[in-house]
């Protein structure tokens, strides 16, 4: 399971309930009044929203013009002829595994690489699957690799932030002489009770100094 941290800071608490109808009525009532060692204090009741992300949906699309080349040797030949010799080994035939007659070869010398379009559409299709693809250069034959070239789009791209049903956030919990263990145990009491709106608590986390990060998982 992911885990995904929270940041839960000083004066504040974390409420898990067993039921998610008490959740959303208690943050519904937004404000309650706490006993806390014989003091009444005003917290009040926010959503907690665990974090936020984004959602989009992924198009891709296998270019039918295009293909991108790799493992180029380095051969004591110019940038220009190496070019041409790219283009007339991709160009070959249709019936002899080419692609045809090529509109644009860009060839990157220091990475070995190149990008080669064909000037028919669906010329492509005839790489599909050849992964090495043999290149005649200086008396020597050299495999080459060779892949389809994606076209990504995102589209729908929007933030989301997901609000948990079974666990409040409690802010503006005053500091007083009783440890945190005991405010803890008297928050518990509170929000336990149905009086109060209550109910059953699965876990609480309250933090009275500085800040702890907690844990959820997805």
């Amino acid at each position: 399971a992911t885990k995904i941290p929270f940041r839960l800071n000083q004066n504040q608490a974390l409420l898990t309930f067993e039921d998610e109808e008490v959740a959303q009525r208690l943050t519904k009532m937004s404000k309650h009044c706490v006993n806390l060692d014989n003091r009444t204090a005003n917290v009040s009741v926010k959503p907690f929203e665990l974090d936020i992300g984004f959602q989009f949906e992924l198009h891709v699309t296998v270019s039918g013009k295009k293909i991108n080349v790799s493992e180029i040797p380095e051969l004591p030949i110019s940038k220009e002829w190496m070019r041409d010799k790219l283009e007339l080994n991709f160009y070959k035939t249709e019936q002899a595994a080419g692609g045809g007659e090529i509109a644009n070869v860009t060839y990157n010398k220091g990475a070995g690489t190149a990008a080669i379009t064909f000037l028919k559409a669906g010329a492509s299709k005839n790489f599909v699957g050849c992964t090495k693809y043999p290149f005649y250069a200086e008396g020597k034959c050299f495999n080459l690799c060779v892949s389809p070239d994606f076209d990504v789009h995102l589209r729908k791209f929007q933030p989301y932030c997901r609000v948990s049903k079974k666990t409040i956030l409690l802010k503006g919990i005053p500091e007083v002489e009783e440890d945190e263990e005991s405010v803890q145990d008297m928050i518990e009491i509170h929000f336990q009770k149905p009086s109060n709106g209550g109910g059953e608590i699965e876990k609480i986390k309250y933090i009275s100094r500085g800040a702890v990060y907690v844990c959820f998982e997805e």
